[in-house]
C-alpha cells in the first residue's frame, strides 16, 4: 500500500503516471489504478506546462518599442515574437546573493538561457562610496541625507552660507575621485563643460533602455512592484544618485533572485517555507529582514527564441517542420520539401537571424544532381549571393565554391574513416577527387597521392587547396576523364606502386571499374603486380544494399569478387543507402584481356 502524496509532499499539480504500457506487456490493474487515480486528482485533465513558450505569456503592450533584431527585411514581424511573463523576485543584498542562490535552490527560475540572477538598475555603487555611507549596524540611510545636505553647503544641524563654486568644486575634488565622477554623473557635471542636450522625459528614457537590451539581449526585467519609499526622500536622493536611485530599504547594491514561475502574484503567505524563512528573517537574530519581495515583469524577445520555436509559430499547424541543414562554411544549405516552397523565404530568414555570425547565406537545392561535374542548382534565399566559402574539415582549410563544384560537408566522418586506415609507406590514388577532400587529407598522412577530376573549375579549387595547405609536393594533379585517367596512371611506370584507390562517385563510380581490366597485362612478371585496395561508394534502394552493390561489382569486373567488405555510409533518402565497398583488385581482372571502352 502506498500513499499518493509522499510522491511529491509539495506538489499543488496534478499527478500523472507514465503509460503502464512501458513497464508491463499486458494490460494490469496498475494500468486501471494509474487511471483512476489520475482522473480523482486531474478532473479537468489539463496538462502541466513549465517554461517559456510563444503559446504562452502575454504580447507586449503597443506602446512598447519596435523590435531590433537582427536582420532588416520586412519578413518577419520581429515586435509580434515578444512575450511578457509574469515573474516574483527576492530583492537581497549582492554580497549574500550566492550563498541565498544555494539555499534557495529548486524555487528558483529554471528557464532555458535566462539566469535567475538579475542586477537592480542604479543601485550598484563603488565600495569605497558604499563603506562611507553604511555604519556598523547596516543602516545608511542618514548617512545618504546627512552628505545629500554637505554636498548642498547645509550642515546636520544649522543652516551655513553656500561656498562659491570654486570652493566647492575644489571640495568635491578632494571627496570624489575620478571613478567617482563616472559613477556619479550629476557630480561630474560641476567639473565638466555643459553639452547642449536635449532633455527626455523618464517614459522615453524606459523606452530606449529597452530597445537596447533587445538590440544586444534577449530579455528584459522590469520591477513592477516593490516596498518603495516616502517620496521627498527619493526626490532628494535621485538628484545626487541619478533618477534609478530608490532609497526606501536600500541597503546598498541588490540583485535580484528570480523565483519559480509558480510564485508569480503570490503574497508572502502562500510562498513555501523555505522562502518565507528567508523573506521573513531568521526570529533568533535582532536584527530585521532587509529583503524583499517584488513582483517582475520578463520580456523575452525574437532573439531568445529557438529556430524550431519560431517555425512552428511561422509554418501551418499540421506542416512538417524543418529543423537541419547542412553548414559549408558561412552557407547554409537546406533540402525543403514540396510543402515548404511557399514558405522557403520565412524559413530562410529563420535560419539566418538564429545562426549568424556563423551563416551568412541560405541556400536551397532545386534539383537533384544530373551533369557530369556534380554541382548543384542552388537558390540564394537569405542573406548574401556570395556562395565563394572557406571551409575547416578536421584542421584542413579547403576553399570551395558550391555553384561550380561538389562539396558534401555529411561525408566528413567517412572520409576521415577511409583516410585513417591508410599507411605512411601508401599511394593514393583519388579518381574522383573534387577540391581534395580525400586527396589532400591523405597527402597529409602517405608518401604520394595523385589526384584527379573531369570538372576545370574543381580541379582549380584543389590546386589552390593545394598550395593552401603548403603540400605541393605531396599532390599531382589531373584533369582528365575517369578511364583514361585509371588507364594512365597504371600504364606508366612510377617511382611507387599504387596501393590505395579511392572511387567517390557514388552514382556512376561501378560502372568505371571495367577500366582496371589488363592494366597490368604487359607487365613482364606476376610478381612484380601489387595489387591496389579499391574504395567504390555507391548506391542501392534494394531491401538487401550490400548484395545489390556486390553484385553490381562482380557484373562491372566480369568477375567473382569473393571478399567485399561493405559499410553503410548514410541513408540519403527513405530507402536508399550510400555504400563503400572495399576490396583488394583479384589478379585475375588485373591480367585480364583489355575490352574496348
Amino acid at each position: 500500500m502506498f500513499s499518493l502524496p509522499a510522491l511529491r509532499p509539495h506538489s499543488r499539480f496534478p499527478l500523472s503516471f507514465p503509460s503502464p504500457h512501458r513497464f508491463l506487456p499486458k494490460p494490469s490493474l496498475f494500468s486501471a489504478l494509474s487511471a483512476s487515480l489520475t482522473l480523482a486528482l486531474d478532473p479537468d485533465h489539463r496538462p502541466l506546462h513549465y517554461g517559456p513558450s510563444l503559446r504562452r505569456g502575454r504580447r507586449p503592450s503597443p506602446a512598447s518599442p519596435p523590435s531590433l533584431g537582427s536582420g532588416d527585411g520586412p519578413l518577419i514581424d520581429k515586435a509580434s515574437f515578444g512575450r511578457v511573463f509574469d515573474v516574483a523576485a527576492l530583492r537581497v543584498p549582492a554580497e549574500e546573493c550566492a550563498a541565498l542562490e544555494n539555499r534557495l535552490r529548486g524555487h528558483l527560475l529554471n528557464w532555458p538561457r535566462v539566469r535567475n540572477v538579475a542586477r537592480v538598475s542604479g543601485d550598484d555603487v563603488e565600495p569605497e562610496f558604499k563603506r562611507i555611507m553604511r555604519d556598523a549596524e547596516g543602516d545608511g540611510g542618514d548617512r545618504l541625507r546627512s552628505l545629500a545636505r554637505r554636498v548642498d553647503g547645509v550642515s546636520d544641524g544649522e543652516e551655513v552660507v553656500a561656498p562659491s563654486p570654486v570652493m566647492y568644486r575644489e571640495k568635491l575634488a578632494k571627496d570624489f575621485n575620478w571613478r567617482g565622477f563616472v559613477r556619479f554623473r550629476n557630480l561630474a557635471k560641476i567639473s565638466r563643460p555643459k553639452k547642449k542636450k536635449k532633455k527626455r522625459d523618464g517614459e522615453r528614457e524606459g523606452i530606449e533602455a529597452k530597445e537596447r537590451m533587445e538590440k544586444n539581449g534577449f530579455s528584459f526585467l522590469e520591477v513592477v512592484e516593490d516596498g518603495g519609499g516616502d517620496g521627498e526622500e527619493e526626490d532628494d536622493m535621485r538628484g545626487l544618485l541619478g533618477a534609478d536611485f530608490h532609497v526606501g530599504r536600500w541597503r546598498g547594491p541588490t540583485r535580484l533572485l528570480l523565483l519559480d514561475e509558480r510564485y508569480a502574484n503570490k503574497g508572502i503567505d502562500e510562498l513555501p517555507e523555505a522562502v518565507k524563512v528567508v523573506l521573513l528573517g531568521d526570529s533568533r537574530k535582532s536584527m530585521p529582514s532587509i529583503y524583499e519581495l517584488v513582483q517582475c515583469h520578463l520580456t523575452l524577445f525574437y532573439n531568445y527564441w529557438q529556430m524550431n520555436e519560431l517555425l512552428e509559430d511561422l509554418l501551418p499547424e499540421n506542416m512538417v517542420v524543418p529543423t537541419g541543414f547542412e553548414t559549408v562554411g558561412h552557407i547554409a544549405h537546406l533540402n525543403l520539401r514540396d510543402e515548404h516552397l511557399p514558405y522557403k523565404k520565412l524559413i530562410a530568414q529563420v535560419v539566418l537571424d538564429k545562426n549568424k555570425p556563423k551563416i551568412q547565406t541560405v541556400v536551397n537545392k532545386i534539383d537533384a544532381i544530373q551533369n557530369d561535374y556534380r554541382t548543384m542548382q542552388l537558390e540564394v534565399l537569405a542573406g548574401n549571393h556570395s556562395l565563394v566559402t572557406t571551409v575547416v574539415e578536421n584542421g584542413i582549410r579547403f576553399q570551395v565554391d558550391l555553384a561550380t563544384v561538389y562539396w558534401n560537408s555529411r561525408l566528413a566522418t567517412e572520409r576521415q574513416r577511409v583516410v585513417s586506415g591508410f599507411t605512411s609507406s601508401d599511394v593514393v590514388c583519388d579518381v574522383f577527387s573534387g577540391v581534395g577532400p580525400i586527396a589532400i587529407s591523405a597527402a597529409k598522412k602517405v608518401k604520394h597521392v595523385y589526384a584527379n577530376d573531369l570538372n576545370p573549375i574543381a580541379v582549380e579549387y584543389l590546386e589552390r587547396n593545394i598550395v593552401l595547405n603548403r603540400l605541393e609536393r605531396k599532390i599531382s594533379v589531373f584533369n582528365m576523364e575517369g578511364r583514361r585517367f585509371i588507364c594512365a596512371i597504371f600504364a606508366n611506370q612510377r617511382p611507387y606502386p599504387i596501393t590505395q584507390v579511392v572511387m567517390n562517385l557514388p552514382n556512376d563510380a561501378a560502372e568505371f571499374l571495367d577500366a582496371f581490366r589488363g592494366i597490368f597485362r604487359k607487365r613482364p612478371r606476376e610478381n612484380d603486380c601489387n595489387l591496389p585496395k579499391i574504395h567504390l561508394y555507391g548506391f542501392s534502394k534494394a531491401q538487401n544494399p550490400e548484395y545489390d552493390f556486390h553484385q553490381r561489382i562482380n557484373m562491372a569486373l566480369c568477375e567473382t569478387v569473393a571478399d567485399i567488405e561493405m559499410h553503410r555510409v548514410r541513408l540519403v533518402a527513405p530507402g536508399k543507402w550510400m555504400l563503400c565497398a572495399t576490396f583488394t583488385l583479384p589478379l585475375t581482372v588485373a591480367l585480364a584481356k583489355q575490352t574496348g571502352h
